[in-house]
């Protein structure tokens, strides 16, 4: 037996570190994402116009949005990526268990919601000076933002991030059972959600929505995003209990 000990926060520390360099390739199909959603933004997210006897206005909207949503995206279907059978494997090569593992995937997903957070702001300032500088555009309401709201920029897109990779690891998790679910999950969610709004359930779905989507304190929506996360992490680790250890 070995003289050395090994603490519980070494170990996971240790697997994070392992994960993060394996799954580093990761960022860059975040970069491919991000470049697609800047060139799918070019033309400017929204447009309006009027018109009057002597002038005309045409109003053109730049924003990051499309980058935030392939962003999320991006977020979420890493976190089935790391819960691949592969990717477990990888994990018998350190002296741990379920518990360490789990606790270092959760730090991959908090940093890649971070790395994408911060990336999504940024090239939304990006889609903002491609409109400006290719379009001849005056510079308008919203083109540069204060310091503290560059900030809460960051934490409400990573934030979302984390919301849906912590949706997508218990997704990974149950795909893990069968591979039949990969189709049968969307297709549950989907069914429930045109089930309760041909239902009448409509003002309740609409609810759930505004309680993440339209929160406007920042706090409080930290602390909803922290429980719901929680509660999808909780699940997914409960779950892959029930998975066969490796032989």
């Amino acid at each position: 037996m070995s003289l050395i000990e090994t603490s519980f926060s070494e170990v996971v520390w240790k697997q994070f570190t392992f994960k993060r360099k394996a799954f580093f390739t990761t960022f860059g199909t975040l970069v491919i994402l991000q470049l697609l959603a800047i060139l799918f933004s070019s033309g400017g997210s929204a447009s309006s116009g009027f018109s009057g006897k002597d002038m005309s206005v045409h109003l053109s909207y730049y924003s990051g949005d499309i980058v935030v949503i392939f962003t999320i995206l991006w977020a979420f279907f890493v976190a089935i990526f790391i819960t691949s059978q592969a990717a477990r494997f990888d994990d018998y090569a350190f002296v741990g268990n379920r518990v360490s593992s789990h606790l270092a995937n959760l730090l991959f997903l908090i940093t890649a919601s971070l790395i994408g957070g911060l990336s999504a702001t940024l090239c939304g300032y990006i889609v903002r000076i491609f409109g400006y500088y290719s379009n001849d555009l005056m510079m308008g309401e919203g083109f540069l933002q204060a310091p503290l709201d560059f900030l809460l920029s960051i934490g409400a897109i990573s934030l979302y991030g984390f919301l849906f990779a912590t949706l997508g690891y218990l997704f990974g998790v149950i795909i893990q059972f069968h591979r039949s679910f990969v189709f049968l999950l969307p297709a549950i969610c989907v069914g429930l959600m045109i089930s309760a709004i041909s239902s009448g359930y409509d003002a309740e779905m609409k609810a759930i929505f505004d309680f993440i989507v339209l929160e406007s304190h920042f706090w409080l929506f930290l602390l909803k995003v922290f429980l719901l996360s929680g509660v999808f992490f909780a699940i997914a680790m409960g779950i892959s209990n029930k998975l066969e250890v490796r032989k």
